[in-house]
């Protein structure tokens, strides 16, 4: 049925090619990132450099693929951290009644806090750094995951097997991983591939301010924000990074979408 959607098989394709070019980066890429050479600064795209140059010299395809690469991570782990510790609060409150009041009102409190808020404070905390965006961006996670997870374990809840398996004595610890757990999974998992696209643009936006990687590390949403200084000069250094979130965010948008 995916491999029929066409909208959902091309964001197959290009998040696919996108997570194997960041893995091997360091094959793919045509120059290292890293290297600054100011007599060939701010070059427009060429057969030479596909993507152009920044204000350094650098190459900006090589550095576009190492930095979705470190885009990447960063929603994949905010996605994962907050996938476990959400979901677990959400399948706890569920099961366990008399917690579910203290558990959802936290839930509650955490959504009052915009991710970039909680960005600012542990920047401010621990200094800027992927420390500050991980923390931010699994803090945004949790409580959406936490209510998905709740409101698919309730549905479970009422099932007789559950009733059963209490019935029987199962201990709670079982009860909760392979009845409760197993059968809440798949809805999360379908919720974070949807969410996944939304993590990686509060990731950018968070280095784009600042707080994320720091120069010369880099990062997409950085790089994005370095490229506003020549926007009248050389506008593809900023617009080809953005362009390359834009893609990204759409490409995982459109097939947790479709997963759904």
């Amino acid at each position: 049925r995916l491999a029929r959607d066409k909208v959902a098989f091309a964001a197959t394709v290009v998040l696919s090619a996108t997570v194997l070019a960041a893995i091997f980066a360091p094959w793919v890429a045509p120059y290292d990132p890293y290297y600054t050479d100011l007599s060939k600064a701010m070059q427009p795209p060429s057969a030479e450099h596909w993507f152009g140059t920044d204000h350094t010299g650098r190459d900006i395809l090589s550095r576009v693929i190492f930095g979705a690469r470190n885009t990447l991570l960063l929603g994949l782990i905010g996605v994962i951290l907050g996938g476990v510790l959400g979901g677990a609060l959400g399948i706890l409150a569920a099961f366990y009644r008399r917690l579910d009041g203290w558990i959802m009102r936290l839930v509650d409190v955490m959504l009052a806090f915009p991710a970039i808020l909680i960005g600012l404070a542990v920047a401010a905390i621990f200094g800027a750094g992927l420390t500050a965006v991980i923390v931010a961006l699994v803090v945004a996670t949790i409580p959406d995951v936490a209510r998905v997870a709740r409101g698919a374990a309730v549905g479970v809840m009422g099932q007789e097997f559950m009733e059963a398996g209490r019935a029987v004595g199962v201990s709670d610890t079982s009860l909760i991983w392979r009845s409760l757990t197993l059968n809440c999974i798949s809805t999360i998992f379908v919720f974070l591939t949807l969410r996944f696209g939304q993590i990686i643009l509060i990731g950018s936006a968070l280095g784009f301010l600042g707080m994320g990687a720091q120069p010369p590390t880099a990062e997409l949403g950085m790089m994005a924000a370095q490229g506003r200084d020549f926007l009248f000069m050389a506008p593809h250094i900023a617009t080809i990074p953005s362009l390359a979130i834009f893609i990204i965010v759409l490409a995982a948008t459109l097939l947790g979408d479709a997963l759904r």
